[in-house]
C-alpha cells in the first residue's frame, strides 16, 4: 500500500516538502491542508516585486501539479500522533503514515486595535493594500523592521505618502550597524517617507473614514490606511495542545523531526533546528529557509535520511538599495566593515569576541552568500583586509 503523508501547512515550506516527497516516492498519496483559500504561493514578492509592475500571475508555486490533493481554507485542529490521525475544523479526519507541521507564523497584531488595519502576511492582505492605496493617498506604517521598511518603501514608490512609525532608533536598527541604520532614516526621508524613530504606537482609531494613530509622545498621525509591520509569532499551538516539545517553535533534530519519532516532522518558520555552523539552535523565517529546510525534511519523510546542515540568507530591497545576509545578523554582535562607498555599497561581518564571523551583511554585494557562509564555516577571525578581498 502507498504511503499517506499529510502536510499541515500550505505555504513556501509546505509546497517544497510536497515536491520533495513526490520525487523520492513517485505513489505516495500526498495530502496538503491549508488555512487560507489560495493555493501555494511565493511570499517574498508580495512586498517587494509585485510593487514593481511583476505579474501576479507569478507567485503560484504550482503544488497540485506534483500529484499533491490540495484541501484549502482548513485548518488542522486536533492532531493524535499515537493513532496517526489529524482533524481538521470542517470535522474531516486525516489517517497518515507520516504527517510534517508547516504551519509557519502569525503576524502580531495592535492590541485593541479596529478592524481595517493590515497586518502584511498573506495574497489576500497585498490585493486589499494595492486597493486601498491604488488613488496614492496616506499610509501610516508601524514598525521599522524587515516587513516594515520593505511596505513603506513599496507604498511610497507607488506615490502613497507614507510615514513610518516605530520604537527604535533607526530603520533596521535591531539588524545593521547603527551608522548604517541611521543613514537609512535620511535615505528614506529622501524619498518622501516622513520617518519618526522613536515613537512607540499607543492607539489606533478609526477617524472620518480613515484611521488616526496616537504614539506615547502624544503625537497624532491621521491616514487612509494604517499597515503594521511588526513580525510574526510561530503557529505552535496546535504541537502545544498535542504535547509537543515548543520553545520558540516546535523543536526539531537535524531531519526535522519531532520527539524523535520517525512519523511527525516540523519545518520552515514555525521550526527550531540545530544550526551546526552556528553551534546553537535556531528559529528564521526568510524564503531561503522555508524552501531549503522543507524540501531536506520532505526528503526525509520519504526515506532520505540526510541531515539539515544548510545555513539560510536572506534578502530585501528597500528602494535602489538592497541586500543579502546569511548567519546570525544582529546590530549586538561586534562587526568589522568594509565598504567600496559608504552606506552604498560594502560587507558587514558580525562576529564572536574572537573576532570569529557569526554572520554577514552583503549591501550591493551580490552572489558572495557562498564566500560568506565559508567563512563562518572556517571559524577563522576576520579584519578588514579579509573583507575587502570578499568585496573585490
Amino acid at each position: 500500500m502507498a504511503d499517506r503523508y499529510l502536510i499541515i501547512g500550505g505555504g513556501m515550506t509546505g509546497d517544497a516538502a510536497a515536491k520533495a516527497i513526490r520525487e523520492r516516492d513517485p505513489d505516495g498519496a500526498i495530502v496538503l491542508v491549508g488555512d487560507e483559500q489560495h493555493a501555494p504561493y511565493a511570499r517574498p514578492p508580495l512586498s517587494k516585486a509585485l510593487w514593481k509592475g511583476k505579474e501576479e500571475d507569478s507567485i503560484w508555486r504550482k503544488t497540485d501539479e506534483h500529484g499533491v490533493e490540495l484541501r484549502l481554507g482548513r485548518r488542522i485542529v486536533a492532531l493524535d500522533p499515537d493513532a496517526r490521525t489529524a482533524t481538521d475544523d470542517h470535522g474531516e479526519t486525516y489517517e497518515y503514515d507520516r504527517a510534517l507541521l508547516a504551519t509557519g507564523g502569525q503576524p502580531r497584531t495592535l492590541p485593541n486595535a479596529p478592524d481595517g488595519v493590515v497586518y502584511f502576511r498573506t495574497l489576500d492582505d497585498y490585493r486589499r493594500l494595492r486597493e486601498q492605496t491604488a488613488g496614492g493617498g496616506t499610509a501610516v506604517v508601524i514598525g521599522g523592521g524587515f516587513i516594515g521598511s520593505e511596505i513603506a518603501a513599496a507604498l511610497a514608490s507607488t506615490g502613497t505618502k507614507v510615514t513610518l512609525v516605530f520604537p527604535d532608533p533607526a530603520i533596521g536598527a535591531r539588524l545593521f550597524p547603527a551608522g548604517l541604520a541611521s543613514f537609512l532614516n535620511d535615505y528614506y526621508r529622501d524619498h518622501g517617507v516622513e520617518v519618526l524613530p522613536g515613537e512607540r504606537v499607543e492607539g489606533v482609531a478609526k477617524s472620518d473614514g480613515g484611521f488616526t494613530v496616537t504614539t506615547d509622545s502624544g503625537r497624532t498621525l491621521d491616514a487612509d490606511v494604517v499597515v503594521a509591520g511588526l513580525g510574526i509569532v510561530p503557529e505552535t499551538g496546535l504541537a502545544e495542545a498535542t504535547g509537543l516539545d515548543v520553545d520558540n517553535g516546535v523543536v526539531v533534530d537535524d531531519h526535522g523531526r519531532v520527539g524523535g519519532r520517525d512519523d511527525l516532522f516540523a519545518a520552515g518558520d514555525v521550526a527550531r533546528f540545530p544550526a551546526s555552523l552556528l553551534g546553537t539552535s535556531v528559529r528564521v523565517e526568510h524564503e531561503d529557509h522555508a524552501k531549503s529546510h522543507g524540501r531536506q525534511v520532505g526528503a526525509n519523510m520519504a526515506g532520505a535520511d540526510e541531515p539539515y546542515d544548510h545555513l539560510p540568507f536572506f534578502y530585501s530591497d528597500l528602494f535602489d538599495l538592497g541586500y543579502e545576509a546569511v548567519g546570525e545578523v544582529d546590530s549586538q554582535l561586534k562587526t568589522v566593515e568594509a565598504w567600496a562607498e559608504p552606506n552604498r555599497k560594502g560587507i558587514v561581518a558580525y562576529v564572536d569576541d574572537q573576532g570569529r564571523p557569526r554572520g554577514f551583511l552583503l549591501w550591493d554585494a551580490w552572489g558572495k552568500v557562498d564566500d560568506a557562509t565559508a567563512l563562518i564555516s572556517a571559524g577563522e577571525p576576520v579584519d578588514e583586509a579579509k573583507l575587502k578581498e570578499l568585496l573585490g
